[in-house]
């Protein structure tokens, strides 16, 4: 997948949103799932486009397409997140970040939850405060 995916339209949004919601699915299935009432046609369409865009993938079931998502979602989201922070913000998440929480758009709890986050992480990794500063 690249790190540099093409925007979705509203329906090619609704579509990914089935496909990792209920992937794999066929166009049938997305078709019916949809909240408005498309052509088999317009999906089959829909899903050639979002695998076009690298969004999706497809297997052979007999004659059937089957599809899936190329990415998890989180992946997605977090690419499309780094594509705003570089526009907006020239690449802080910082910033970002700070006006998430000077906007109240965290409450306390979703701030623990990061900030426990984000410590894990860091142990994980192996990183130390002293760590990054060296060099």
């Amino acid at each position: 997948m690249d790190d540099r995916l093409p925007e979705l339209g509203d329906l090619e949004r609704e579509v990914m949103q089935l496909v990792w919601a209920h992937g794999p699915v066929t166009a049938e299935i997305v078709r019916e799932r949809l909240p408005r009432r498309l052509k088999e046609s317009t999906v089959r369409t829909v899903l050639r486009r979002l695998e076009e865009k690298g969004y999706a993938n497809h297997t052979v079931d007999g004659r059937t397409y089957v599809y899936h998502a190329a990415e998890p979602r989180a992946r997605v989201a977090a690419k499309a997140v780094q594509r705003i922070v570089d526009w907006f913000c020239n690449g802080s998440i910082e910033e970002v970040l700070v006006g998430m929480v000077d906007n109240k758009m965290l409450d306390q709890q979703q701030l623990r939850t990061l900030a426990d986050t984000v410590a894990k992480a860091k142990k994980a990794r192996g990183v130390k405060k002293d760590d990054r500063n060296s060099g």
